[in-house]
């Protein structure tokens, strides 16, 4: 089974070298091979957007934040992030009725969709009711279907 990591769990991952990270997380991120996991182009934006108003807030926090999004984030998933292609883009439009819902999350759910992977978010309501299956690693070991 393969995985895709929703910007929520990234900012969970960053926790990882302080100690801080979830114990639940951790432990089913000791279960998964780093092979089986990879992110949307989505979750990069995300996840820059988030540096880039740091920066104007907190300069500090932002360069840390710019650093580990350098370094570490673009260097571990360089061969395992995912384009939104046609396809994800025609079923992102078909996430969107009769239910409106934000575009980044239906971009990330129709490449789990696309790519035929399980959606790793602690957000999972954000996904219920789509044909595509969540786990939460926060309350590991749960399999949401």
């Amino acid at each position: 089974m393969k995985y895709l990591l929703d910007t929520n769990i990234l900012a969970e991952l960053r926790k990882f070298d302080k100690g801080l990270i979830d114990p639940n997380v951790q432990k089913w991120l000791a279960q998964i091979p780093p092979s089986q996991t990879c992110i949307s182009v989505i979750s990069l934006m995300e996840v820059k957007i988030g540096w880039l108003l740091k920066m104007r807030k907190d300069p500090t926090q932002g360069k840390m934040l710019e650093d580990w999004y350098q370094k570490t984030l673009i260097l571990l998933y360089q061969d395992r992030t995912l384009p939104v292609t046609s396809e994800i883009a025609l079923l992102c439009a078909e996430l969107h009725i009769p239910n409106k819902r934000s575009y980044n999350d239906a971009l990330i759910a129709a490449t789990a969709m696309a790519h035929n992977l399980t959606l790793v978010t602690r957000n999972t309501k954000d996904f219920q009711g789509l044909k595509i299956k969540l786990l939460n690693p926060f309350e590991f070991p749960t399999l949401i279907q």
